[in-house]
Formats: structure tokens, C-alpha cells, sequence
């Protein structure tokens, strides 16, 4: 069977943009460790998202990451939160969305994606990079990802693609993607406080919560 990598959080993108694959690809997921407030949930989640599904599993530790970032995800300062109401609007997300941003953490992390799918054989990297997000967050972008494989083409040795079924959707898209896939949507984690919990509150947990209430689930 060929293979993949696929980048980890235990999240609901990642989750249905990996099992887009599952059938077709051996899976290796990695999850990243630099210093956020959820690692503990994000590694929970992924392990039993792995162990259901029959994925490989590895955790990564960048420290340094941790070290330079002065992101609310990975500091003490507090996580915005957002209101339903305030999703679609530029301006808001947007200010939520620098307040949460990780130097450079796409890039980071499919960097060295890619240096375990050469490493492997593998012939792609998944992502669960998606419209809705990338309408605030650049390297979740499909013009990110075009520009990425185009770096891999010149860069690279191997014919490595990287994959992100849900570039195109919204959050209420992937949920409907992941019934269609028989994605475990219900052991995902998407919030952005780490609480045993999900918060509610947090950007992620209101996208989260309001695509699944658009879908009526």
C-alpha cells in the first residue's frame, strides 16, 4: 500500500482529511509538541483517533517553537474568544487569528512532513488545512499549498505531493465530508484552551460547534 504522512493535531480537519486516505494509503501521523496550551488533549485525541483508524503515531517535540513564540496558544496570555456572530466578520477573526498565530508553524511542520515522507517513501502529505480558515490564516491557504508542492517539486528528490481534501470547505463542509468518509469526528479535540472540556468559547470551539449544529449533529 503507498504511503503517507499526515500532520496531527487530533483535530476535526486533520481527522477527516486523513481518513480521506485511509483506505488507499498507509497512515503515519506526527504530532507536534511546541509548548501549547492543549498538547495534552491534542496527544490524547490523536492517540485514540490512530488506534481506531490502525494508524502509526509519533509525537514531536520542538521546543524551540515554544521558546520563540509569543502566540496566546502557547503562552500565559489568555485565548480571545469569539462569538457565532462574529465568524464571517474579516475584521474580528482576523484580530483573533493574529492573536493565535505561531511563527511561521505550517511551515515548520510540513517541513518536516516532508523530510519524514522522503525518509519513508511516502508519496504525500496530508493536511487538514481548509477555506474557512484560510480566509485569516495564510498557510492554511490553497495559494500556500500551491506554492508549497511547487517548492517540493524544486526542492525535493521524491515525487511528494502534499493533500488537503478540505481546502476548499467550510467548517459545516468537512463535517459533511467526514460522515461521508466515516471520519471518528466524536474522539477529535479542536480547542484552542486545552481543557478536559472544550471551552466553547475559543475561535475553534465556535466553528467547531456551529458547523456540526448547521449539519444537525
Amino acid at each position: 500500500m503507498k504511503k503517507a504522512i499526515s500532520v496531527f493535531s487530533g483535530g476535526l480537519d486533520c481527522t477527516v482529511a486523513t481518513t480521506v486516505f485511509d483506505k488507499t494509503h498507509e497512515i503515519h501521523a506526527i504530532t507536534f509538541n511546541y509548548g501549547q496550551k492543549a498538547l495534552t488533549q491534542e496527544i490524547n485525541a490523536s492517540k485514540k483517533i490512530c488506534e481506531k483508524m490502525g494508524w502509526s503515531h509519533e509525537v514531536i517535540d520542538l521546543p524551540w517553537l515554544a521558546d520563540i513564540s509569543n502566540s496566546s496558544l502557547n503562552t500565559d496570555d489568555e485565548i480571545p474568544e469569539l462569538k457565532e456572530s462574529d465568524l464571517d466578520n474579516l475584521e474580528k477573526s482576523s484580530k483573533t487569528a493574529s492573536n493565535v498565530w505561531v511563527p511561521a508553524r505550517n511551515t515548520v511542520f510540513t517541513s518536516i512532513a516532508l523530510s519524514y515522507a522522503e525518509s519513508i517513501g511516502a508519496e504525500i502529505i496530508i493536511v487538514g488545512w481548509n477555506g474557512e480558515e484560510g480566509a485569516t490564516f495564510p498557510d492554511n491557504s490553497k495559494e500556500y499549498m500551491e506554492k508549497f508542492n511547487e517548492l517540493i517539486k524544486e526542492g525535493s528528490p521524491e515525487k511528494i505531493k502534499i493533500e488537503a481534501p478540505a481546502i476548499d470547505l467550510n467548517k459545516e463542509e468537512i463535517v459533511k465530508l467526514g460522515i461521508e468518509v466515516g471520519a471518528p469526528m466524536e474522539l477529535s479535540y479542536s480547542c484552542y484552551k486545552g481543557e478536559d472540556k472544550p471551552c466553547g468559547v475559543c475561535e475553534s470551539c465556535v466553528r467547531r460547534n456551529r458547523a456540526f449544529k448547521n449539519v444537525g449533529i
